[in-house]
């Protein structure tokens, strides 16, 4: 039997090869690599994808949530508030932007942001950032509602496509920041990412930070960096970009033929969609209770089944975080995830045979 992988670039790439061999070939014509056309292109088309005015390319995603940050001008040291359930970068990057995060806990059923939670800890803090993790929306209009004046940065490294009650990711906060890792819906060849906005000054202010502060050659307006989108990645994205809307709805029917497949099982939670959510299913992760998500997982890969884990060690417990004074209880439903989260292999081109292998192989792992 085929080893079955968490994700799979090969068939993606299969899909977009014609079409990004001819760009790159165009890209090393010209040599413009950096500052190309095809990334003021890929910025328009990715602008208009999220409903937005305004896409600033990146060279990472980390970057972007920095940069976001960074023009928004908040005072040195003040608090961001964000979920305890998270990748790193989150909260990586309200440290590298010279801000406190101020963690909170998630919702028991989605496993986004509680809002409850998060006005709470809002006053004397100068940001919210929510994060659309697995592939749908944190309940954003109770979100901006509970912030008022205080502006909202969105963390949608998970959710390109996704929306909620039919308006897209990267459209609702102040600001908006995404990752275009090679695993994400939209992938690049390497890394890359985007800053996502509505508004003239905050664009202009990051795309200035993000090229050494400088507008004009050798004119540095403002302490800035360089975390600019080079043009062959650009060239990928555009051919990809094309396709995202109906590589989504492959992943909404892939997660759909999962539920059928293994919803009966004992022992397994599916993952849900909160309503109002147009879910894109970045990740289809599961729950397994009782301390057999590790065993499950070993018998998983053993049998040649790329499963994984989202993630094991939450923020608030890393050794890099620990000087913000949180320990094991702080955050008990962020920690009680990260001991059952089990994310079973999906992307557009997952066939149905793979995914009946995939869910015959978990059955027998939670029946031993």
């Amino acid at each position: 039997m085929t080893d079955i992988p968490l994700v799979d670039l090969q068939a993606a790439h299969a899909e977009v090869a014609e079409e990004v061999r001819a760009g790159f070939d165009r890209v090393l014509a010209t040599g413009a690599y950096i500052k190309g056309p095809d990334v003021a292109e890929f910025e328009a088309e990715y602008a208009s994808f999220c409903e937005a005015r305004h896409a600033v390319g990146t060279a990472n995603g980390t970057d972007a949530l920095e940069l976001a940050l960074r023009a928004l001008e908040l005072p040195d040291g003040a608090g961001v508030v964000l979920p305890a359930n998270t990748f790193v970068a989150t909260a990586e990057a309200v440290v590298r932007a010279g801000l406190r995060p101020v963690l909170v806990d998630c919702d028991p059923d989605y496993l986004l942001i509680d809002p409850a939670l998060a006005a709470e800890a809002l006053p004397g803090a100068a940001a919210l950032m929510p994060v659309h993790l697995n592939g749908q929306l944190a309940p954003m209009e109770q979100l901006l509602e509970i912030a008022g004046e205080t502006p909202v940065i969105e963390d949608g490294a998970q959710s390109q496509g996704a929306k909620r009650h039919g308006r897209a990711s990267g459209s609702w906060g102040r600001i908006s920041a995404t990752s275009f890792y090679p695993g994400k819906n939209l992938g690049a060849y390497g890394d890359a990412g985007a800053v996502v906005t509505d508004d003239d000054r905050l664009a202009a202010a990051v795309r200035l930070i993000g090229d050494h502060g400088s507008g004009r050659k050798y004119v540095h307006e403002r302490f800035g960096f360089n975390s600019r989108m080079d043009t062959l990645q650009a060239v990928v994205l555009r051919a990809k970009l094309r396709r995202l809307p109906g590589w989504n709805v492959l992943r909404r029917a892939a997660a759909a033929r999962y539920d059928e497949l293994v919803g009966g099982l004992d022992g397994l939670r599916l993952p849900g969609t909160m309503p109002g959510n147009e879910h894109v299913w970045h990740l289809y992760a599961v729950r397994i209770a009782d301390g057999r998500r590790d065993e499950v997982l070993g018998k998983l890969q053993a049998a040649g089944v790329g499963a994984g884990v989202h993630y094991p060690v939450p923020v608030h417990l890393q050794p890099a975080f620990r000087e913000l004074g949180h320990g094991v209880g702080s955050f008990p439903v962020t920690e009680r995830a990260a001991g059952e989260i089990l994310t079973l292999p999906l992307f557009p081109q997952i066939t149905e045979s793979q995914q009946s292998r995939v869910a015959e192989v978990l059955a027998k792992a939670l029946a031993g």
